[in-house]
């Protein structure tokens, strides 16, 4: 089947993929194509910038989070009738957990034979940059690396050595070249660009990356590129497509669980497919925030995602009849799911900027904040511990990215859910708190990798819903 496409990668983090894709899907999208944007790895701020420049929801494509068949899956089913896909790679182009590889975006580009293009730093560089790409080349034949995007360019002298370096020595096209760029766009925090959800002028900073991507890349060939790519197995594309996931849609309309989630600015970091497979589970969504809503509706379960809690600590600890009504709901029996900020803000306090913050008092945790990441990483966990989602023996694959650290644990090491193979956890490599129907950990997971936590929350929910009547 025809799916055009192309991955955006870089030698490195920090090169200027995200601007650079954000800037491409936002001017082929106001000159009217159907562009689908996919981010490869574990993140939500990117794929935030990616979702707002394109118009419609970013999804992540992880084979490390997710099985290569979801994978697959995944693509096939969100980028049909697409004028073309961009596909933002994570880290450096050949970077993984292993020495072969297995979970880089090379990996990805070859599974969805996907034609690369670098975005390349040249800060303080010319001749070096051809040596580089000339190495990625080489160093996996089975890489189709297309056109190289030139970032951070100091000037047309600058411009003139770094294109004829590189195309005199690797005989790939230069693509664009980019100038230095101010910051005053896209603020930076923590891994990269702050949350869409902060940033008040988050439309006019993709505005701003459309009109640099049409000013200096070539967006014409970089489609063509795209539509040049080898199709793929039409009889994979066709199952995937028409396959049905799940086996939970006979929960008729009235019958419905609601599920609240908590998302605002505070909390923000949730992938798309869980919100989906929630959905497809049979769940009605209420959106609630503790930032604004001074008590939480009437629902029958309850999903905290990351966000950075810190940020918002003194606005969230000040909504006192929220955070009361939370924990009278917990000690009800209401199941929540709380992963990272949604873990924080269950606990008894944050400690952040030297100030000490109330929050919810569900857990019997207080947690501080650093200035370098805790943890941050994919995680292999095996559930030890009974628990109200997940069934003894089940390894989870997931993801940590934190500042925050424990300073004070009350609990009970039986009340940790999980033993972390891979990744740092909680506490002495333990994750996971439960408290009566609460289940909340430092481990972000996909609900694609992760199947059965989208049917729990359900089925959780009516229970919890039945047992209150």
């Amino acid at each position: 089947m025809d799916f055009p496409r192309i991955v955006i990668s870089a030698i490195r983090g920090g090169a200027g993929k995200t601007i650079v894709s954000t800037g491409i899907i936002s001017a082929l999208n106001v000159a009217g194509k159907q562009i689908f944007p996919f981010k490869k790895g574990p993140d939500y701020i990117d794929a935030g910038w990616l979702a707002l420049a394109a118009g419609r929801p970013c999804y992540n494509l992880d084979i490390f989070l997710t099985p290569v068949e979801q994978v697959l899956n995944s693509f096939y089913s969100h980028s049909v009738n697409s004028d073309l896909s961009v596909i933002e790679g994570n880290r450096g182009l050949y970077d993984g957990i292993d020495v072969e590889g297995t979970t880089s975006t090379a990996a990805l580009a070859k599974l969805l034979k996907a034609p690369v293009i670098l975005c390349m730093d040249c800060t303080k560089s010319t001749r070096t940059i051809a040596a580089i790409v000339l190495g990625c080349l080489h160093f996996d034949h089975d890489i189709d690396i297309k056109g190289v995007i030139l970032n951070r360019v100091a000037g047309s002298r600058h411009e003139n050595i770094l294109r004829k370096s590189i195309e005199h020595h690797t005989g790939i096209c230069v693509l664009g070249s980019i100038p230095k760029l101010g910051k005053q766009n896209f603020p930076e925090r923590h891994m990269g660009l702050v949350p869409t959800q902060e940033h008040k002028w988050a439309a006019d900073s993709v505005t701003a990356a459309a009109q640099m991507a049409k000013k200096y890349i070539n967006l014409e060939m970089l489609v063509q590129i795209g539509s040049n790519a080898p199709d793929l197995p039409q009889i994979n594309a066709t199952d995937k497509i028409t396959e049905k996931t799940n086996d939970e849609l006979t929960i008729s309309s009235k019958d419905k669980p609601r599920i609240g989630i908590i998302k605002d600015s505070a909390f923000q970091f949730y992938y798309h497919e869980n919100i989906e497979a929630l959905i497809s589970a049979g769940a009605q969504l209420v959106y609630i925030s503790p930032l604004s809503d001074k008590k939480i509706p009437d629902i029958d379960g309850l999903y905290i995602g990351g966000g950075f809690p810190e940020t918002h600590a003194k606005e969230l600890a000040e909504n006192i009849s929220f955070k009361e009504n939370l924990k009278s709901l917990a000690l009800e029996g209401l199941p929540i799911y709380a992963e990272c900020g949604g873990l924080m803000y269950l606990g008894e306090e944050l400690v952040f900027d030297g100030q000490t913050y109330a929050m919810a008092g569900v857990l019997p945790v207080v947690f501080g904040f650093s200035k370098r990441p805790q943890a941050h990483g994919y995680t292999v966990s095996e559930v030890k511990e009974k628990n109200p989602y997940y069934e003894i023996g089940t390894k989870i694959h997931g993801h940590e990215f934190h500042y925050s650290s424990v300073l004070k644990w009350d609990g009970d090491e039986k009340d940790l859910a999980f033993c972390l193979e891979r990744g740092s956890g909680l506490i002495k490599n333990k994750d996971g708190i439960i408290f009566k129907n609460v289940l909340a950990t430092y481990t972000h997971i996909h609900a694609l990798g992760t199947p059965a936590w989208a049917k729990a929350m359900i089925r959780n929910a009516i229970r919890y819903r039945e047992n209150k009547v």
